[in-house]
């Protein structure tokens, strides 16, 4: 059994300052010898891949874990990643719950959605499977994080596109139930707090936006309103030190109601949503 490798890596990937050791050591386990993570008591002592030591190295070098195994897990999906697109989070999961659930309860029969600066295309790919009948479009303007993207939703029913998050998707102007994002919105000023593996791996362009963070999401508030419906709502991500800050973008002399600010599954604020006020 791995047992004792395993618990050496995880020492070493903990005194290395990885925010999840024992996880990391096992998953990379479970890659290098080809197996799930669960099944990891199943590998002889004598089938031990010395490729494991490898893996681990560069890991301690604060490589992303998703970077090295070349996949990301998302909701239901399995996702492929490496240098040049945004590797997804767990914290977006639960945004993505709220604005299925949202979508739901419009009871529209095809709703269309479209999700802005979808990077690896994890949001647009889960709802368009956890929506069955949904019309879901993308829209992505980085060349290298676009060879990601069309890997992922190849065979599925998004429609993905390039070009610039501001200007997309003329074609739907307000035709949309739904507009999503991640978008970038880290402040300039934060760059050394930033984890190793975001500042280090991540595109720059996923990550940053301005003095304060919030440039693009002003932006992508005209977007969203020339993209809805009335009565459509808008889902942004933001970081939890802009809780509070995100709503007021959203305000009623623009057009808006009921912005209002959620928590993540830590329960600090994570993402902003508002309703394009009926006429």
């Amino acid at each position: 059994m791995l047992l004792a490798e395993v618990a050496q890596a995880t020492q070493r990937l903990a005194d290395a300052g990885v925010p999840s050791p024992r996880n990391d050591a096992e998953e990379l386990a479970a890659f290098v010898h080809g197996v799930k993570r669960g099944e990891l008591h199943s590998v002889k002592d004598s089938d031990f891949d010395a490729r494991y030591w490898e893996v681990i190295a560069r890991r301690e070098q604060r490589e992303p874990l998703q970077h090295i195994t070349g996949r990301a897990y998302f909701r239901y999906l399995e996702l492929q990643v490496g240098p040049g697109v945004f590797v997804p989070r767990p914290e977006t999961e639960s945004v993505v719950g709220w604005a299925i659930d949202a979508v739901r309860a419009m009871d529209v029969v095809e709703p269309c959605i479209v999700d802005l600066c979808t990077g690896s295309g994890a949001i647009a790919l889960a709802l368009a499977q956890e929506v069955p009948r949904s019309r879901v479009h993308a829209v992505e303007l980085s060349e290298d994080a676009l060879q990601w993207t069309r890997k992922n939703v190849a065979g599925s029913r998004v429609d993905l596109r390039q070009g610039n998050a501001l200007d997309a998707f003329p074609d739907l102007d307000g035709q949309v139930d739904l507009v999503i994002s991640n978008p970038p919105y880290i402040p300039l000023t934060e760059w050394e707090y930033v984890a190793p593996e975001a500042r280090d791996y991540d595109p720059e362009l996923a990550l940053f936006s301005g003095e304060d963070g919030l440039d693009l999401i002003r932006g992508l508030e005209r977007t969203a309103h020339r993209l809805l419906r009335p009565g459509g709502v808008v889902v942004i991500e933001h970081a939890d030190t802009q809780g509070g800050q995100v709503p007021w973008i959203f305000t009623e002399e623009r057009g808006w109601a009921d912005a209002a600010d959620h928590p993540d599954l830590n329960n600090r604020p994570r993402f902003a949503t508002a309703r394009k006020a009926l006429p």
